[in-house]
C-alpha cells in the first residue's frame, strides 16, 4: 500500500532491491520531519527521490546494500535493515519538538520457487555475499512478553515486575548448535566496564542474581529448543540513581549440541526449594563452581 499519515512507511520487495517510502508526517500528528534527517541501514544511505505534492521520501536499495543482513532458514531468506530518524535541531540550536525514531524493515524471499526461462547471467558478487551470509551466525537477545509469545513493544517497567529475556542463534547450515548465555551486565551507560556494574550472569552461565534472598531470578527449564535459552530476572534499579535508565550487555555463545555442557559451557540457576544450582541440562557438579565462584 501507499505511504500515508495512517501507514508512514512502505515497503517493496523487488527481484534485486527493496523500495522503502516514508510519509514525511512519519508520527502521524501532522508535523513534517525533514528528508536530510531519514537515513536507511546501518551504513546510513540517503534518500533517492523525495516527493513534494505527496510529501513522501523514497529510499532504493540493493538488497545487499546499505549494511542489510541476511538471515537463512531452511525455507526462507530474510534480508533486514533498519529506517532511521534523528532529528537535526533548526532554528533554535538547543531543542528539537520530535523523538528519534527506528523502524526494522524485512523482506522474505522463498528458498524454493518456480524460475523463471530468461538465460541465467551468472555474477560473482552475490555468490560471496550469500556464501559470506551463511558462514555467519545470526545471534539475538529480546526482551519478550510475560507469556513468552511475542516481542515486549515497551522497555519500559515498574519495580516488582520481571524482566523476561529470550537469547537466540540462527545456525543456518551449521551443525546443530546448544546456545549459552555466558555473562550479563547491568550499567548506567552503554560501555559495559563503567561503573557502577551489576553482573545478572557471571562465571560462563551462573545466574548469579537469582543466588540472592530477595529474588525470583531463573534459567527456563527445559528450554524451548537447543538454540534458545529463556531466563526472567526480577526488575530492579541502582541505589541512588535517579535517571532510571539501565543498559544490559549481555555474552552469547554456541557448543556443538552434541557436546555435553560442561563447567565453561551451562546455563545454572539457584533452586530455592532445594538450595542448590541446578543446570538447565547436564548433571549437577557443572554448577559446583557457581558456588564457589572458579569455572
Amino acid at each position: 500500500q501507499a505511504a500515508s499519515p495512517l501507514h508512514p512507511v512502505a515497503v517493496q520487495c523487488q527481484e534485486a532491491q527493496m523500495v522503502v517510502t516514508v510519509h514525511r508526517d512519519l508520527f502521524g500528528t501532522g508535523r513534517l520531519v525533514r528528508a536530510a534527517d531519514l537515513t536507511l541501514g546501518p551504513a546510513a544511505c540517503q534518500p533517492a527521490a523525495l516527493s513534494a505534492a505527496d510529501n513522501t521520501v523514497t529510499f532504493v536499495a540493493g538488497l545487499h546494500e546499505c549494511g542489510s543482513t541476511l538471515q537463512m532458514t531452511p525455507d526462507s531468506l530474510t534480508y533486514k535493515t533498519s529506517l532511521s530518524y534523528k532529528p537535526t535541531p533548526t532554528g533554535n540550536l538547543v531543542i528539537v519538538r520530535t523523538n528519534s525514531a527506528v523502524v526494522p524493515i524485512e523482506c522474505h524471499y522463498p528458498r524454493r520457487n518456480n524460475v523463471s526461462s530468461n538465460a541465467i547471467r551468472p555474477t560473482w558478487a552475490p555468490f560471496r555475499s550469500t556464501l559470506s551470509a551463511e558462514e555467519r551466525l545470526m545471534f539475538s537477545l529480546r526482551l519478550m512478553n510475560d507469556d513468552w509469545s511475542a516481542e515486549r513493544l515497551s522497555n519500559g517497567f515498574q519495580l516488582g515486575e520481571s524482566l523476561h529475556f529470550q537469547a537466540d542463534v540462527s545456525s543456518g547450515n551449521h551443525v546443530p548448535l546448544r546456545l549459552f548465555v555466558d555473562d550479563c551486565v547491568a550499567t548506567l551507560t552503554p560501555d559495559r566496564n563503567s561503573s557502577p556494574r551489576y553482573a545478572l550472569i557471571d562465571l560462563n552461565g551462573c545466574l548469579v542474581d537469582g543466588r540472592s534472598d530477595d529474588t525470583t531470578s531463573t534459567f527456563v527449564s527445559p528450554r524451548p529448543r537447543q538454540e534458545t535459552l529463556q531466563f526472567i530476572v526480577d526488575v530492579f534499579k541502582f541505589a541512588g540513581d535517579d535517571s532510571n535508565l539501565i543498559y544490559i550487555t549481555c555474552h552469547l555463545k554456541v557448543s556443538p549440541a552434541e557436546q555435553p555442557p560442561n563447567p565453561l559451557n551451562k546455563a545454572c540457576f539457584f533452586n530455592k526449594a532445594s538450595s542448590l544450582w541446578t543446570p538447565v541440562e547436564g548433571t549437577g557438579d557443572i554448577c559446583s563452581c557457581c558456588e564457589t565462584g572458579r569455572c
